[in-house]
C-alpha cells in the first residue's frame, strides 16, 4: 500500500498489493473470491485521522481488501476527488457530503465519527477577542467550501449579527492557518483538531466557542454510486473493518494514539503527546448509521438549498444506504 504520488498506477498497485495479500497469508480460495481493491481517500486533519488508522491497523487486509489511498488537507477535497471518480471512499461532514451527493450521486454508507467538539472559532491571542460578534471587521482564515466554512458562513456568523461582508474571509487550507495567525496575517481562523490545540498550546490562539452546541457534526464515510452498485460485497467487508477499529479506540487508545502521533510528528508538527492526547479525545469514533441522520441532513440540505449551493433537496432513499451496515453487523 503506497499514497498516491504521481507516477504510482493503479496497475502497479494491484500487483504490488496482490503479493501484500499473500504475505498476509490467504488461501487461494479466498484470492480468488478475491474483494475490489478500495480507493481510499482522507483528510489531513483530525477528522482524517481514524481513517488513517484504519489503513494501517491491518484490519482491511484482514477482511480481504486491498487499498491505495489519497490524502488532502480537508474533505471537501476528498469529495471533489470522488465526484470525478479519482477515488472510491472518502469521509465529510455532512453538508460536503450533500453538495458531493448533488454533483455526482455520492452514497452515504455509515457515520465513522462525530466531530463537533474538535472543530473551533479560534481568535489571535493578543487580541483578547471572547465573541462571534467581535469579527466584524476582522480577517478570518476559511476553508472555503469545506463543512466547517459552510457550517460558520450559513449558520453561525448570521446567527451572531454578522453577514457576508462583515468581516473579511481569508481563504486557506486549514493546515496554514495556525502559521497565518503566527504571523498576524488573520486575525482569527476555522479550523479543526490539532491544528486548534497547537494553537493553543503554543499560545497563538484562544477559543472563542466550538462547534459542539451548535452541530454535533457527524462525519459520513460516503461511497460513489458504482462503486456500491458493482462492489456491495466489498462495501459490508469494508464497513467490518471499521467495526473492528472502533473496538481499538474504545480498547486499545494508546496503540491508537501512537499511530496517529507518529502522522504528525512525521510531517514535522511540534506538538506534546499530552497536546496531542487531548486533540484526539475530541474525535467520537463510533462506526453506525445513526436512527436521526435523515432530519439531521434534512436541515443541512435546507441551508445549503437556501444558499443555492444544491438545486434540490435529495432523494434520501438513493442517498442514505444504511443497509450495508446493517449486513456488516450480521
Amino acid at each position: 500500500m503506497k499514497i498516491r504520488n504521481g507516477g504510482f498506477t493503479r496497475r502497479g498497485f494491484l500487483a504490488a498489493s496482490g503479493a501484500g495479500v499473500l504475505a498476509a497469508g490467504l488461501g487461494h480460495s479466498e484470492l480468488a473470491a478475491a474483494l475490489e481493491p478500495v480507493r481510499q481517500g482522507y483528510q489531513t486533519n483530525m477528522w482524517g485521522m481514524p481513517t488513517y488508522y484504519l489503513l494501517r491497523s491491518g484490519q482491511l487486509e484482514k477482511h480481504g481488501i486491498k487499498h491505495e489511498e489519497f490524502a488532502v488537507p480537508s474533505g471537501n477535497l476528498t469529495m471533489q476527488q470522488m465526484v470525478a471518480r479519482q477515488v472510491d471512499m472518502g469521509t465529510y461532514a455532512g453538508p460536503s457530503f450533500i453538495i458531493g451527493h448533488a454533483r455526482g450521486g455520492l452514497v452515504a454508507i455509515a457515520v465513522i465519527e462525530q466531530v463537533g467538539r474538535t472543530t473551533r472559532i479560534m481568535a489571535r491571542k493578543d487580541l483578547n477577542l471572547t465573541k462571534v460578534e467581535q469579527l466584524r471587521g476582522r480577517k478570518v482564515a476559511n476553508q472555503t467550501g469545506s463543512s466547517i466554512g459552510n457550517i460558520f458562513v450559513d449558520t453561525i456568523a448570521p446567527s451572531h449579527g454578522l453577514k457576508k461582508g462583515d468581516y473579511e474571509e481569508v481563504r486557506m487550507n486549514v493546515n496554514d492557518m495556525v502559521a497565518a495567525m503566527a504571523a498576524k496575517t488573520v486575525d482569527a481562523m476555522i479550523t479543526v483538531e490539532p491544528y486548534n490545540s497547537i494553537a493553543e498550546a503554543d499560545g497563538i490562539g484562544t477559543t472563542i466557542m466550538n462547534y459542539w452546541d451548535v452541530d454535533k457534526m457527524p462525519v459520513i464515510m460516503a461511497a460513489t454510486p458504482e462503486f456500491v452498485e458493482k462492489h456491495p460485497d466489498t462495501v459490508v467487508a469494508y464497513l467490518k473493518s471499521w467495526l473492528d477499529v472502533a473496538r481499538d479506540f474504545k480498547q486499545n487508545p494508546n496503540k491508537v494514539a501512537d499511530v496517529i502521533y507518529g502522522f504528525y510528528t512525521s510531517k514535522g508538527y511540534k506538538m506534546s503527546r499530552d497536546t496531542f492526547s487531548k486533540a484526539l479525545a475530541t474525535v467520537d469514533v463510533s462506526p453506525g448509521f445513526p436512527s436521526d441522520l435523515k432530519a439531521y441532513m434534512q436541515t443541512q440540505a435546507e441551508i445549503l438549498l437556501k444558499e443555492k449551493k444544491i438545486p434540490a433537496i435529495p432523494d434520501w432513499s438513493k442517498a442514505l444506504r444504511p443497509d450495508f451496515m446493517e449486513r456488516a453487523r450480521r
